[in-house]
């Protein structure tokens, strides 16, 4: 018999709909009950594509002894985090303050009666096992929870009620510090600290792909013609394309490797993972010209829009699991493979196995992940591919997450409008795509934070709804010269500033939970750092100080803690030295926007806007006044210079 999760849109809280646990949903009447029965409350977080968090369910939620534990003593509410990432944040909070370390998910939360927190952990087993840190399992811990609230014990209320009242202590910067190009020095410096040489990227296991370091290191090479940068930009994306990470058959990135080399990923696979790193992948090309660059950005881009793309609208995620098993619909045994090769008529077929890393021990739990260790993927693969392509068709795909989120499409649309700049079929798909999620999402003036496909939005906006398709919008804007997108993004800016800034503050949500945006880049890049490179923008192109104003007012307040570690906030520490840099803007007319797109995308110079006029001649020019002009695009470069 399906629990209340049963008429609950969310296709995470969907997969929970038949556990014996009786979950409520997130709502007031939950928390009501857990007040009038004196029950503990136990709040669950997740997201469909989350392989621990199916690993939680199946070990506990359809344990019908843990469940008969949680529905005896608990009130039990499950939170889709991509639903209500306001929720998320605010218990990612309570778990860092309590366990002294970054959380993840499943996120398992206990509070009293009264919902206040006192424990946190993440993945939970049924069972007390001595040798792990937590140490004790969910059995115990439950049991013990429920006599402590039976019992009023007096510690547990105490510890709940100094986390609360932390909770609520909003803490300011120090000081200020003043805004130098020597930033620069000190991020180079913790990026080289963090750095794999042997691997690239910039941690251990696991493995993610740093998109926003990446980002930054381009943009600092372009500044400054940094070898150190170029160097540790072009290592990892070379070594994240190998094969694993990346998939070489459907194409896209999985969300992270559970190893150094990049070989044996995590499998679900990210909306705005691959978003984000389209973008690095595109920009690596036009800096450096490397063409492998550019077919893994369109690839990317294609395996959105083959596989998770409905009236031109994103799906957010797909699952790591098949049938209960991770990375099932992914891998090869050996001799499927060698089938494959025999099929397609293929010479030297070991000498190509071994090219493909494909051995009969496997590199992954017996099974086979293609991957080419060299780095350079052979011509003879792309005909392979379509076998390889064939067999994954006849077994069942993993589980696709068909929510649309409005940050995360957006994300997707600005990294096709920078492909659109080598190939104009980007460009007209990202509009497409815009005018869309324009029309899904934003509603009778309001603006909605995401929507199961072929439904009415119910959640509102958070900050980074309004940063990212604002951000978007000036993309759009910038490419095309249409002033209804510029428009837009005036109009999402002014509301944002209303709804979400106070003197220097960003909150990323309002109104239940007031959260504070985050100016460090983690999962994505930080809302906050993506509004100030909007305000930057419409600055610029309104010529409008106040939009200028509120965005240095924002890096100045937490100048102190981008000075000390950038990277952390490596899309901040780009903000900031755009501001102290200064935009620069090519004034000509459309046609010759349209046609020299691809010239004006190869421009050294980072912080470059366009501006339609009626002249024959590009005309450059800084905040206040143009300084030179020429008829040939590739002469712009010396110019700016």
């Amino acid at each position: 018999m399906a629990n209340r999760l049963e008429k609950e849109d969310s296709p995470y809280l969907q997969q929970h709909k038949e556990n014996p646990v009786d979950w409520w949903p997130w709502c007031d009447e939950a928390f009501e009950l857990a007040t009038q029965e004196n029950k503990a409350i136990f709040i669950s977080i997740g997201y469909s594509s989350c392989h621990w968090c199916h690993v939680m369910e199946k070990n506990v939620f359809e344990n019908r002894e843990c469940a008969d534990i949680l529905n005896r003593d608990f009130i039990c509410i499950k939170v889709d985090k991509e639903e209500r990432p306001d929720i998320d944040k605010y218990y990612q909070k309570v778990y860092q303050l309590l366990n002294h370390r970054a959380g993840g998910w499943p996120t398992s939360i206990f509070c009293t009666p009264q919902n206040k927190p006192f424990f946190a952990g993440t993945y939970i087993p049924p069972e007390s096992d001595t040798r792990s840190i937590e140490g004790m399992g969910f059995k115990e811990l439950t049991t013990l929870i429920a006599t402590k609230i039976k019992k009023s014990d007096k510690q547990l209320f105490k510890n709940a009620d100094e986390v609360e009242s932390f909770l609520n202590h909003i803490k300011h910067p120090k000081e200020a510090t003043l805004l130098k190009e020597d930033f620069t020095k000190n991020f180079l410096l913790q990026a080289k600290n963090n750095f794999d040489t042997r691997n690239g990227g910039f941690s251990v296991k696991p493995k993610f792909p740093h998109a926003s370091t990446l980002n930054t290191l381009l943009t600092i090479d372009k500044l400054y013609d940094d070898k150190s940068a170029k160097a540790m930009v072009e290592q990892t994306l070379n070594a994240m394309k190998q094969g694993g990470m990346y998939d070489l058959v459907d194409g896209g990135f999985c969300r992270y490797s559970t190893d150094e080399r990049w070989c044996v990923p995590h499998f679900e696979k990210m909306l705005y993972d691959n978003a984000l790193l389209i973008g690095v992948y595109t920009d690596s090309y036009l800096a450096y010209g490397d063409k492998s660059h550019l077919n893994t950005a369109k690839e990317c881009a294609e395996f959105w829009y083959n596989f998770m793309c409905e009236d031109d609208l994103f799906y957010s995620a797909s699952d790591a699991d098949t049938e209960g098993e991770e990375g099932k619909y992914f891998v090869y045994s050996y001799e499927e493979v060698t089938h494959l090769l025999v099929d397609a008529k293929m010479e030297d077929i070991k000498k190509k196995l071994l090219q493909m890393s494909v051995t009969p021990e496997g590199n992954f739990e017996g099974k086979n992940i293609i991957r080419f260790e060299n780095g350079a993927v052979p011509k003879w693969f792309s005909k392979l591919k379509p076998y390889l392509s064939a067999l994954r068709s006849k077994r069942q795909y993993p589980f696709i997450d068909k929510k649309v989120q409005t940050s995360w499409s957006a994300m997707m649309i600005n990294a096709m409008f920078k492909l659109g700049t080598i190939d104009k079929k980007y460009t007209k798909r990202a509009l497409k795509h815009l005018d869309k999620l324009l029309e899904t999402m934003f509603l009778d003036g309001t603006l909605y934070h995401t929507t199961l496909i072929h439904k009415k939005p119910k959640v509102v906006a958070f900050l980074e709804d309004y940063a990212f398709i604002a951000q978007a919008l000036l993309s759009a804007y910038k490419y095309t010269q249409e002033e209804i997108y510029l428009i837009h993004a005036h109009r999402f800016a002014n509301k944002a500033l209303e709804e979400f800034y106070d003197k220097g503050v960003w909150n990323f949500s309002v109104g239940e939970f007031v959260t504070q945006a985050e100016i460090t880049d983690n999962t994505y890049t930080s809302s906050l750092s993506v509004m100030i490179d909007v305000l930057l923008t419409l600055g610029t192109l309104l010529e409008d100080e106040k939009y200028t104003s509120f965005a240095f007012k924002t890096i100045e307040y937490n100048s102190y803690e981008l000075g000390r570690k950038p990277i952390y906030s490596p899309f901040m520490l780009i903000q900031a030295l755009r501001y102290i840099k200064g935009d620069k803007i090519i004034k000509t007319k459309i046609q010759n926007i349209k046609n020299s797109a691809y010239e004006l995308a190869k421009l050294n110079y980072p912080f470059i806007l366009y501006k339609a006029n009626s002249k024959e001649s590009f005309m450059i020019c800084g905040e206040r006044s143009c300084f030179a002009h020429t008829y040939n695009a590739q002469e712009i470069n010396s110019l700016i210079n």
